[in-house]
């Protein structure tokens, strides 16, 4: 892709949004966000076409904390900074809003005209739209800038999943828009109780607290695949949470290394580059024997537990696996 590398969350500090700024004067917003939107006509030109959708939220400074920050928690919250002279986010409003509802709400989407709340696209450090970011439990994580076709934009937003359900962010987002489906007759099932206290566990950021909890739901059960994944995710953020800054540099030096290859690969799945990781420890099993083949062998599937086993990604990659371990 063209755009920057996918990372990982807190890449912006949106504490100071927490509270709505002050109301702003009417108008194009000053400072760096109203730099010029990308590819935006003069003041006056046509307004971007409709964007809405069942899973598509217009907000302003006074509802970005309820309705970004505050709904991050429960899952990704996917925000559009646009502007209506820019040809680039007409161009875009509509295939975000399609892919939002296609996802049926993964995450939601929530558009902010920087036109009508240049306080907030200042706050943010908004220099051109179209401009995408996603927030997870309150911190940014950068998608892309600028126009992209519907394919780009689907890789990123399978990129954005990855990363929330790693971090246990499994939530779906209540529909919100005019094209929000009818309820369903039959009520969704309850939630499965044995999960309670692995949830909010993850939820209240304790790992030890949720792996113990998958942990014992896995010694009543050693089948329960929804504990098995839980864990490996829970493992996973773990695991990651305080990475050496000198990690690459002694995964590069030495790829005999299996420990530094595994914690490499842990930061790039992380961070959405799942091929990378997948490719990372491959090429490990291949370079290794015996007991440290079958821990590298045994932590790739553990990152296969955590992307999900329908991914053609983990498909193609255990095809891989076989051919490297036969």
């Amino acid at each position: 892709m063209s755009q920057p590398n996918f990372s990982r969350p807190g890449a912006i500090d949106l504490s100071s949004l927490r509270r709505p700024p002050a109301a702003g004067p009417a108008g194009g917003p000053g400072g760096p966000a109203g730099a010029g939107p990308a590819g935006g006509p003069p003041a006056g030109g046509p307004g971007a076409p409709s964007a809405g959708g069942a899973y598509v939220l217009d907000v302003g400074e006074a509802t970005f904390q309820a309705d970004v920050i505050e709904r991050s928690v429960q899952h990704p919250v996917v925000v559009e900074f646009w502007s209506p002279r820019s040809q680039a986010s007409q161009a875009l409003g509509p295939i975000l809003a399609r892919l939002a509802d296609e996802n049926a709400g993964k995450f939601l989407l929530v558009r902010v005209d920087i036109d009508a709340n240049p306080q907030l696209a200042q706050a943010v450090g908004v220099q051109t739209v179209p401009l995408v970011i996603a927030v997870l439990r309150g911190q940014v994580v950068p998608l892309f800038q600028g126009a992209v076709g519907d394919d780009e934009a689907r890789q990123y937003f399978e990129q954005l999943l990855t990363v929330a359900v790693a971090n246990g962010i499994t939530g779906r987002a209540e529909p919100v828009g005019p094209g929000a489906p009818a309820a369903d007759a039959e009520a969704e099932p309850e939630p499965d109780p044995r999960y309670e206290p692995a949830e909010n566990a993850l939820a209240a950021g304790d790992l030890d607290g949720a792996i113990a909890a998958y942990e014992a739901l896995l010694k009543e059960n050693p089948a329960d695949a929804e504990a098995k994944v839980g864990l490996a995710r829970a493992q996973l953020v773990q695991r990651t949470r305080d990475v050496p800054a000198d990690v690459r540099t002694r995964a590069a030096d030495n790829p005999a290394d299996i420990e530094a290859q595994q914690l490499v690969a842990d930061v790039d799945l992380m961070g959405g580059h799942v091929e990378d990781a997948f490719d990372r420890l491959i090429r490990t099993i291949q370079q290794t024997a015996g007991d440290e083949r079958n821990t590298v062998r045994l932590h790739l599937l553990e990152l296969f537990d955590v992307v999900g086993a329908d991914d053609e990604r983990v498909t193609s990659a255990r095809r891989r696996l076989m051919t490297a371990l036969f």
